[in-house]
């Protein structure tokens, strides 16, 4: 069984809440690893913050049924970037069945995107 999600967010946006809200933004939303990743750079979080929501959407919860510190990003150097599951992300993937999380990332000057497909095994719960 597959599971895809895909998102989709203007910079501008991240950065004008980034702007206003700071530290209230940073850390309602980015793990601290996250954070240290992106240095601020409006590009870099809205690119997470997309990835954020495409696991969501392959979860099938939404943005009200995962905490957004539950599903992280991480990159190590010279790797593709990866997602890890906590809390409540990590137990409906569990119940799922999904067993890898492949995540694609990509932004231009405007707009951030992330793409997410998630292999469970087909005789795994279904939403």
């Amino acid at each position: 069984m597959i599971y895809t999600g895909v998102d989709l967010i203007e910079i501008p946006r991240v950065a004008g809440v980034l702007d206003r809200y700071p530290r209230r933004f940073l850390d309602k939303v980015y793990t601290e690893g996250e954070q240290r990743y992106s240095r601020g750079r409006a590009a870099q979080l809205a690119s997470r913050f997309a990835a954020k929501e495409a696991v969501m959407k392959a979860l099938g919860t939404g943005v009200r049924g995962v905490p957004w510190k539950d599903i992280e990003v991480t990159r190590r150097p010279g790797s593709a970037p990866e997602v890890l599951l906590h809390g409540k992300a990590r137990e409906r993937a569990e119940k799922m069945g999904i067993s890898r999380i492949a995540l694609s990332l990509s932004h231009s000057r405007e707009m951030a995107i992330a793409s997410v497909v998630a292999e469970a095994d087909d005789d795994a719960w279904r939403p």
